[in-house]
């Protein structure tokens, strides 16, 4: 599998969620409001989710396993951290 595009939909700053991310897999399957959150300890990936009939939060969308999670939390990652890298370096222009 090949994730062939990852785009940061939108950045924010305030509260633990930073970013909103859209993932093509393949050229053939777009995954969109994949979250980027601030852990206590470290940046992590929240897939996509709604709201239950009983008010609880179930993934619409998400790896089997713990390897594939890995895999896509480790691409959304390095491509926010790039992404903001780039945003710091125009800032300082």
């Amino acid at each position: 599998m090949e994730i062939t595009d990852i785009k940061i939909r939108k950045i924010l700053s305030e509260g633990r969620l930073r970013a909103i991310v859209s993932v093509t897999i393949e050229n053939l399957l777009a995954v969109h409001d994949i979250k980027v959150v601030q852990g206590d300890d470290r940046l992590f990936v929240a897939m996509p989710s709604r709201k239950d009939e009983s008010g609880v939060f179930r993934d619409v969308v998400h790896p089997i396993s713990p390897a594939s999670r890995k895999f896509f939390e480790e691409q959304i990652l390095e491509a926010y951290e790039h992404h903001m890298a780039l945003l710091e370096a125009e800032e300082a222009v």
